[in-house]
């Protein structure tokens, strides 16, 4: 195990009902002008934002509303959040919604305290150093955005989707009720879940010695995804199996789960690519690229780590003459899941064209040098992974 600090400040407020108490955590952690920042017409008709709001009036705080927020978030309302922001002396954000929006309230915080373009942070020009405090109120599990100091927009002259990291972002707190989850469609559950897992995945594969505790704690969560995701998907009111879900989806990118281990994050960059470009949703993009991703790490890589995957976490029987094969085994057995579902296998299911790789090649960046991981991609390799992609089957 490596070296880490590792802090993790957010306050979790989990249960039924509990986003009744929303001003009185802004309040708590300094907020007294707040911009409640959500996405489309769902939070106001199910009565959401109007219990949000009415928590704010009880604590006597003033409150501006900026909603909009689409799935991929987009770089326009981040700039008309941050002009909003400094026009109103905002000094707190409170995000009412999934990881877009969460994502978004990020950007806009740290947009507003800097003096440059917020793509900066997302370029890597810039590394923020301080953000206007954000509060989450969660309605889906999946980009665990609500206990990380991470956030994902999409610049939409160029179509480019990137992230910005720095630990002023992460929430102060989050109020997390998986009941506010069982009006999901299936096919947002199902992707949210994949996301979950995906994140998971991001830091299970790792070139990393000795890493017992957190590899437990990861096969732990993906387990845990197996057993409850199908549990929601047949029954959406199931609240025990959406709470076990909610509680998976934050510890599985808060890093609690990736201390002391080399992560990868590959598999996410590629997959920025496709929601960039055809604005998929981030967790079916997923379901199609993790797998052809962990079927060329197969052929490039000791199989050992990701056979122990398909031992521990999908019940394969260990060949121990050829490890490979275990894997290949483990990988089928992840597609099926995902498939079992509802998630697309292949470009073809999630509505990507196989003639346009060489543009999310392009896109992607990286060019004639070599990203980091798992297993360094080069431009070759990142072509082939898009072609598995592609061309995958059950």
């Amino acid at each position: 195990m490596e070296n880490f600090d590792f802090c993790s400040p957010t306050h979790f407020v989990f249960g039924k009902d509990r986003e009744r108490e929303a001003g009185s955590y802004v309040k708590k952690y300094g907020g007294s002008r707040v911009l409640v920042h959500f996405g489309g017409q769902s939070a106001k008709k199910s009565g959401l934002l109007d219990r949000v709001t009415a928590s704010l009036q009880q604590e006597n705080l003033e409150y501006a509303l900026l909603g909009g927020v689409k799935p991929n978030p987009r770089s326009g309302l981040v700039y008309e959040g941050i002009e909003l922001c400094r026009e109103k002396k905002i000094d707190f954000i409170l995000a009412v919604g999934g990881g877009s929006v969460i994502d978004s309230a990020k950007a806009i915080a740290m947009g507003v305290e800097y003096d440059g373009d917020f793509w900066d942070f997302y370029s890597g020009k810039a590394k923020a150093a301080k953000a206007v405090p954000v509060g989450t109120v969660l309605t889906i599990a999946a980009a665990g955005s609500e206990g990380s100091g991470d956030s994902v927009i999409t610049l939409e002259e160029g179509d480019y989707k990137r992230g910005a990291s720095s630990d002023c972002i992460r929430p102060k707190f989050s109020i997390l009720n998986p009941a506010l989850t069982q009006t999901l469609p299936a096919y947002q559950t199902a992707c949210g879940a994949t996301d979950i897992m995906a994140h998971v995945f991001e830091r299970y594969f790792t070139n990393t010695k000795d890493v017992e505790i957190t590899d437990r704690l990861c096969e732990g969560i993906l387990l845990t995804m197996l057993n409850e995701v199908p549990k929601v998907i047949a029954n959406p009111d199931d609240y025990q199996a959406r709470a076990n879900i909610m509680w998976a989806g934050m510890v599985a990118h808060n890093n609690i789960v990736g201390v002391g281990r080399e992560q990868d994050w590959n598999s996410h960059d590629l997959e920025h690519e496709l929601s960039a470009l055809y604005d998929v949703a981030h967790g079916a993009g997923l379901a199609v690229i993790m797998p052809a991703w962990m079927d060329y790490v197969s052929e490039h890589h000791d199989s050992m780590r990701m056979a122990q995957m398909a031992v521990r976490v999908f019940g394969c029987e260990m060949d121990f003459e050829n490890p490979k094969a275990t894997a290949k085994k483990g990988i089928q057995a992840f597609r099926r899941f995902l498939a079992s579902i509802g998630m697309p296998v292949n470009f073809a299911e999630l509505g990507a064209k196989k003639e346009d790789i060489p543009l999310l090649v392009e896109k992607h960046g990286v060019g004639d040098g070599k990203t980091g991981g798992f297993v360094a991609l080069d431009r070759q390799a990142v072509t082939e992974i898009y072609e598995l992609a592609a061309a995958a089957e059950i």
